[in-house]
């Protein structure tokens, strides 16, 4: 048995998590870094706490979104979605984002720091992410055809 409930709760949450994404990732964070009187320490010691919050907000997104979906009653193009944005949030957490402590910690102490692409990674990751939760909102908001009813 199929729960009613469950598709349109993973659409709400697929939504909220790439408003969130969005908001944050490319609303927020670039702006910071157009304030002129905001130092570059500070504004990468901001930045670190924000997406350490985002961070634990989208792995609660990515926990309930895997559990809605793989409980069933929602489209597969969906629940792929939900998998690839869940196993991205996993990447940021336990790999990317602690590297890119480290070179925070070497900003905020003052000290340089060589150059790397791991913003460049987290920014794709990101990017990638967002366009996955959008297809998985995107399939989750579409009328369901007569022959997957059948």
């Amino acid at each position: 048995m199929r729960s009613s409930w469950r598709s349109p709760t993973l659409t709400l949450v697929v939504l909220l998590w790439t408003g969130v994404l969005f908001g944050v990732s490319f609303l927020a964070t670039p702006a910071k870094f157009q304030a002129p009187s905001l130092s570059l320490a500070v504004a990468v010691d901001v930045g670190r706490a924000t997406f350490h919050l985002l961070n634990r907000v989208e792995m609660f997104f990515a926990v309930l979104a895997a559990v809605l979906a793989a409980g069933g009653g929602c489209k597969r193009l969906a629940q792929i979605g939900v998998a690839i944005a869940a196993v991205l949030t996993a990447l940021e957490t336990f790999w990317l984002l602690p590297a890119l402590d480290e070179r925070a910690e070497l900003v905020i102490a003052g000290l340089g720091v060589e150059p790397s692409r791991l913003h460049d990674v987290y920014i794709g990751l990101d990017l990638t992410k967002l366009a996955v939760l959008l297809m998985a909102g995107v399939v989750l908001i579409a009328p369901k055809r007569e022959e997957e009813d059948s």
